[in-house]
């Protein structure tokens, strides 16, 4: 019987077998943690079975046997759970106070981009995310497919990814913006009118995009507030033309009235939301809509301009942001849970949970429920979000019981995508 740490040594590198053939057959790995969260319910004395890809069988641990040429895992005092879903990220982004994102989208070649989003992969899985929504490639064009494709093929490690490409943006309302004498490259792609646009999703889901991201209001100018962008109609022919394509879409938006008219277009999450109404949160939940808050990017970029909570004056943005949270669960609104990291740095992921529960009133329990079964649900991913059999074997170990403290999901001690042991 393999203890523990022998596994850690068993697996220091990124396993040979995910590098060379992620769809190769996997040992069977049974798993024996002092209590198994399978999405919903914590269970003590409970152990999971996985066999190649897949979990085999979930129950009290007297009742699972491991076949021959198992893989046994002792690991005393941990909780096991799923791998975690990142509901909102920008691989190819790194934090705000290292580079503006107009240097980032300018300055930084694509190669170089590139390059730290293979960290950034790798910083996201060891910290426990096994999928991750990215929502746009921010000015790098398609690379976030190509960074799909090498995860994929076990070229370098990360998580399985969602990704939206390019994301769409009404002419003249996105950004950088430089002087109106000067066209520069931007941070999404442009399209307005019936042809442009039905021409764009389908360019964008021919190069592999697995959303369509639209922002449905934006700042026209460097100093206004958000308005929206896009007409009712527009937004309702991306949504269109998205869903006969089997391709869900989100949509940016901060304002009552984009929200509205995302809302009505039949979007599947919006994602901020820091301007919403009570009357807009409502309408989302009539329709099944769902809110990805985003809070710690904010409170990120309010730190980054000086803001330091308990010192300072707190800032209008978070000011806003507290009374549209509180609408938001007034309003019975489902949440998905994503940070906008990349905002922030990556592998810091957890940071979203942790502030949805110092700052906003969510219980530990509504926030890992979130990041794993929920998320599942509402990105529709039936394969992974919970511990049952048939589902993907994408589970983490940490220290101590989540469901009571979210701080327990920042001790990550291992790590199972596809069966593979991949934490090191």
């Amino acid at each position: 019987m393999w203890s523990f740490a022998t596994a850690l040594l068993f697996s220091i590198t990124w396993s040979t077998s995910a590098q060379t053939s992620s769809s190769a057959p996997q040992p069977a790995l049974l798993l024996r943690p002092a209590a198994v969260f399978d999405g919903e319910t914590l269970h003590p004395g409970w152990a999971v079975l996985t066999e190649d890809s897949k979990i085999k069988a979930v129950g009290p641990a007297a009742q699972l046997q491991a076949p021959a040429g198992a893989q046994v895992l002792e690991l005393p005092g941990l909780t096991l759970l799923p791998g975690l879903i990142e509901g909102h990220s920008h691989l190819l982004l790194h934090p705000y106070n290292e580079t503006p994102w107009n240097d980032q989208v300018l300055l930084e070649s694509e190669a170089l981009r590139v390059a730290r989003a293979t960290v950034h992969a790798r910083a996201t899985l060891a910290a426990g995310f096994t999928t991750a929504r990215d929502l746009g490639s921010e000015g790098a064009g398609f690379a976030d497919v190509g960074l799909k494709q090498a995860i994929d093929q076990g070229l370098i490690p990360g998580p399985r990814l969602l990704v939206a490409t390019r994301a769409l943006v009404a002419t003249g309302s996105y950004g950088p913006k430089l002087s109106a004498d000067v066209d520069v490259p931007q941070g999404a792609q442009e399209a307005d009118g019936v042809d442009s646009i039905v021409r764009a999703v389908r360019e964008q889901m021919g190069k592999g995009a697995d959303i369509i991201k639209v922002y449905a209001d934006y700042r026209w100018g460097p100093n206004e507030s958000s308005r929206p962008t896009f007409s009712q109609e527009e937004l309702n022919l991306i949504v269109q033309t998205a869903r006969s394509a089997g391709r869900p879409v989100v949509a940016h938006a901060s304002t009552p009235e984009g929200m509205r008219r995302a809302t009505l277009a039949g979007v599947q999450t919006i994602e901020h939301g820091d301007g919403g109404t009570l009357e807009v949160f409502r309408l989302m939940k009539q329709r099944g809509v769902a809110l990805c808050p985003t809070v710690a990017a904010g409170e990120a970029i309010s730190r980054y301009r000086g803001w330091q909570p308990g010192t300072t004056p707190e800032p209008e943005r978070i000011r806003q942001k507290r009374e549209s949270m509180r609408l938001a669960l007034q309003s019975g609104v489902e949440l998905a849970i994503g940070g906008d990291v990349g905002v922030f740095a990556h592998g810091d992921n957890l940071r979203e949970a942790e502030q949805l529960v110092r700052t906003y009133g969510l219980t530990p329990l509504q926030v890992l429920r979130g990041l794993t079964a929920t998320n599942a649900r509402l990105f529709q991913l039936p394969d992974r979000g919970r511990l049952q059999p048939g589902l993907l074997a994408d589970l983490i170990a940490v220290s101590g019981d989540p469901t009571q403290d979210v701080a327990a999901l920042r001790q990550v001690r291992l790590v199972v995508k596809g069966g593979v042991i991949t934490k090191q």
